[in-house]
């Protein structure tokens, strides 16, 4: 019985971040950087993601662009992105050997 509740233990678990792991990945605020001038109404946030970057003004208004092109971008972005689609399909491969 301990065994059984171990091993759904483990199975929810794995569920949990795999979920985690493909929001994690999906969002754009994985660098977050804000723009405050003198006055309120030009401040800014600037979100960079790993597929796209968005700008919110103050004023509420939120703009997200898809990136051109994989070359323009950092190799640091490029590796990330490499891993955390690995990631999520070795965490999909391991929940289809847990329910086997």
């Amino acid at each position: 019985m301990g065994s059984a509740a171990l091993e759904i233990l483990g199975l929810v678990l794995c569920l949990v971040g795999w979920v985690g792991l493909i929001l994690a990945c999906g969002l754009p605020m994985w660098q977050v950087t804000a723009f405050l001038d003198h006055n309120i109404v030009t401040a800014q946030t600037t979100w960079k993601g790993l597929w796209m970057s968005c700008v919110v003004q103050s004023t509420g208004h939120m703009q997200c662009k898809v990136y051109d092109s994989v070359l323009a971008l950092s190799t640091e972005v490029q590796a990330a992105r490499a891993l955390t689609v690995g990631a999520v399909l070795l965490a999909l491969v391991a929940l289809f050997v847990t329910l086997a």
